[in-house]
């Protein structure tokens, strides 16, 4: 269990006390005390790690089956010992402009958090720290952590979705720069930034039923008065939510444009190509015409045949230049 254990700790009246050996006895503390609780977080267990703390806590079999398993969609589970709480934190690699999702799992109840985060993303260390350092917060019990964490999570949201505007707006001058369009890889870099959007939807998207319900009243082991907080969460992750469907829609319309630009430059080189192919018709045909070695032909044996005969294809590919020239062909 150690190895699994980020920190275990009791807190009292919103202060921290000695960690415990064994968060058995933590656990017969916290409860023993009116206004303690018991915060531990855990990373990656195996099944068999779990069975401990499963016994311990009198967490739901289905619910320790989610927490073990992940892939699970963010969702809210009240349970008759405790409330259970799937999230999916984001996280977002600047140098592969690419966004991939792990999960964090929350269980609540009387005198107890249990945390389980699978990846390395959203570790809580940081919002462990903050809470401590915010007493006031930290003494509305485990209520306050699981606002914290969910409130950490949606204010990351914000921020990948921030990155995602500006790699936005780069890829959007590539493809309507002048040459942009040309790029055998363009069509599949929106592709690509199209699969990160939808990571990003499948993580965010589905959170916001469970953000409501914790907004609202009569949610058990949610302190009463925690749904002013709940509900500012759920308004930060609705406009994430608003944010990241407008980037989805600007990726179709981006990409609707980059076809239509495509079908325009092959117009354009279509063009190009019959009007170079209809002025070599003309001294072709005629070439044809001549190479065919006929004798009643009187003005092959005149002397300026050739030199006319020349001056005429000339002119008249080259009136044929001018004419697609001045169409917008050439």
């Amino acid at each position: 269990m150690p190895a699994v254990i980020v920190d275990c700790a009791i807190y009292r009246d919103g202060r921290r006390i000695e960690r415990p050996e064994d968060f058995s006895e933590a656990l017969d503390e916290a409860r023993d005390a009116l206004d303690a609780f018991l915060w531990i977080g855990l990373h990656e267990p195996t099944e068999a790690e779990f069975d401990r703390v499963r016994d311990e806590f009198g967490l739901h079999p289905l619910a320790v089956e989610d927490a073990l398993r992940a892939h699970q969609r963010p969702k809210l589970e009240v349970y008759d010992d405790s409330l259970f709480v799937v999230l999916k934190p984001i996280v977002y690699e600047p140098a592969s402009d690419t966004v991939s999702a792990d999960e964090l799992m929350v269980f609540v109840g009387d005198s107890f958090v249990v945390t389980v985060r699978h990846g390395e993303g959203a570790p809580l260390a940081a919002v462990r720290q903050r809470l401590e350092s915010e007493p006031k917060v930290l003494k509305h019990g485990p209520t306050a952590v699981l606002y914290a964490v969910s409130d950490a999570v949606v204010d990351h949201y914000m921020d990948v979705a921030g990155e995602l505007q500006v790699d936005l707006e780069e890829l959007e001058a590539q493809v309507f720069a002048p040459t942009g369009g040309d790029s055998k890889n363009t069509a599949a870099r929106i592709y690509t930034f199209k699969r990160q959007v939808l990571e990003f939807r499948r993580a965010a998207g589905p959170l916001a039923a469970p953000m409501a319900r914790l907004s609202a009243a009569g949610v058990p082991f949610v302190h009463e008065h925690a749904q002013p907080f709940f509900r500012d969460v759920a308004d930060h992750l609705t406009r994430a939510n608003e944010q990241v469907e407008g980037l989805d829609r600007l990726l179709s319309d981006i990409l609707s444009a980059h076809l239509a630009q495509m079908g325009v430059r092959q117009n354009d080189d279509m063009r190009k190509i019959s009007a170079w192919a209809a002025m070599a018709a003309v001294p072709t045909m005629v070439a044809g015409i001549y190479g065919m070695n006929f004798d009643t032909m009187p003005e092959l044996h005149w002397p300026w045949t050739y030199p006319v005969v020349v001056a005429l294809m000339g002119l008249t590919v080259y009136g044929l230049y001018r004419l697609f020239k001045r169409r917008g062909w050439l």
